[in-house]
This record gives structure tokens, sequence and C-alpha cells, in this order.
């Protein structure tokens, strides 16, 4: 039995798809895997971003852009039959991909709440679902292969913004996580969830210009997330370290989820 820190944590020689890699979280998730040597697909619906991005990770190791709209079925076609020709198994999804929509509850749009259900609920479930042979193809309860769902602390509390459906959709990103661990664990598939905090990313853009500082003095951490922190996290949940994990939904938050920073505790610190 082995403990080296370099085998336990090795993620060396794994093929890895990461869906909504051009930019965001994605991005910082793939270029940690293609650092550690895992051939690394991404996907996106801008395909000129997504060439680029594959471009530029592709100087560090090994990345291939497959752009498609994972929102259509026809997007999810294209990408599951070029991935099925270029490869026998897949090691590690990332289901990534995500979107958002702001508006008062009394104005609410249905197309905004489809549009964010479909994307962030229904494109995981149908991806998942139609990549499981090449994701059992290799997998073991010895070896098993990971799925790794970005969620958001939105769906473990009640955001202070306008984002209904987002809130829900990642309610229950974080439901079918534990309901595909209970039921692919006996067939070698690990599913776990991280539940980020605000990164830097497109869409946090916004908050992020207007509201940085109090985003951060409020963080029991004082920051938002960095690269290292998301790809940091991909990386264990791909790895041997993380064999016996599944079912789980990891806030990745600075403690955020759990409480904001008192303006007397504020207060004291600039003291």
């Amino acid at each position: 039995m082995s403990f080296i820190l370099s085998e336990l944590f090795s993620v060396q020689g794994k093929v890895a798809i990461v869906t909504g890699g051009s930019r965001g979280i994605g991005r910082m998730i793939a270029e940690g895997y293609v650092q550690n040597g895992v051939k690394t697909y991404i996907t996106a619906r801008k395909s000129e971003a997504c060439i680029e991005t594959a471009k530029r990770l592709s100087e560090q190791g090994e990345c291939i852009a497959i752009p498609a709209d994972l929102s259509t079925k026809d997007g999810r076609e294209i990408l599951i039959k070029q991935i099925t020709e270029r490869e026998k198994k897949i090691d590690i999804l990332v289901n990534n991909a995500g979107a958002a929509w702001g508006a008062p509850f009394e104005d609410y749009p249905d197309e905004g709440y489809d549009k964010v259900m479909n994307i962030n609920v229904k494109a995981i479930f149908s991806l998942t679902r139609d990549l499981l042979p090449l994701l059992l193809q290799a997998a073991s309860k010895a070896n098993p292969s990971r799925v790794i769902n970005i969620g958001s602390i939105d769906g473990l509390r009640v955001s202070s913004t306008d984002n209904f459906a987002y809130g829900a959709s990642k309610a229950a990103v974080h439901f079918l996580t534990k309901n595909l661990a209970v039921r692919m664990g006996p067939k070698g598939l690990n599913v776990n969830a991280i539940a980020p905090g605000p990164f830097e990313s497109q869409m946090m853009d916004y908050m992020l210009k207007k509201f940085r500082g109090k985003i951060e003095a409020e963080n029991p951490l004082g920051r938002i997330g960095a690269p290292t922190d998301m790809a940091g996290l991909a990386i264990f949940l791909a790895s041997d370290a993380s064999k016996y994990i599944t079912g789980q939904i990891i806030a990745l938050d600075g403690g955020r989820s759990l409480g904001s920073v008192s303006a007397q505790a504020l207060s004291d610190i600039r003291a």
C-alpha cells in the first residue's frame, strides 16, 4: 500500500472532459488537469473562444477543443460523437457549463427560467447518461471513474440577489449528484459536486466590479477564490486520494455559505 503523495494525488494519464471549459471555473479546472498530465477535452458554445483556450492550454499539455452547445440535444450529440470516435474510455467528466438569469420575481420570464434549468440541470443529466458507457468502460470499485458536477453555494443557501432559477437549478444539481452517487457507486463511478462561492468568471463579473470589496470583506477568509483553489479540489476529486468519497457537495467558498463576517468583526479587524 502506497502513501506517497506523488502517487496518491496523481491524475497523470487520465482522460477528462470539462464542459464550459473555455473560461472561468471551467478553464481553471482544465488548466489544472492539463498541467498535471490529463488529456483534457474542453467544450463551450462559442467556437472561437473554445478553440483559442485549447490552443493556449496545449502549450502546457494536451488539450482538445470540441465546440458544442450542450443546452441542445444536437449539441450534446456532436460532443458524444466526436469523443466516441477519439476515445475508448473517459476517466473524468466535469459538468461545469452553466447559465444564470436575474430578474425580480414578479417579472421573472419563463424563457429565463427554462434556459437556466435546461443548461444547469437537464444538460448535466443528459450528458452524464449518454457518456455513461465511456465512463464505465474501464471503471471499477478499485479504480472508479469520476463525475464532478459544479453546483453553487446559492444551492446551499438563499441568495440575496434575484437569481431564482439559478439557486433552484444548483440545488437540483446537488441532489442529482447524491442520487447518481447511490446508483452508480456499485458500477465504479464516483459522483461529487463542488459548490463554489465567488470566483473570477463572466457570471460574477458584474457583482465583482460593483461589490468586490464588500464580498471579500464579508468572507471569513477575506477574499474570493483563486484558480489554484478550484484546480486543487478538482484534482483531488479525480485522484486516488478521493476514491472513498462520493455523493458529497463540497463548498469551496472560504466559509461564506456558513455566514458572513459581522459589521462589528469588520470594525475590529480594521482597528
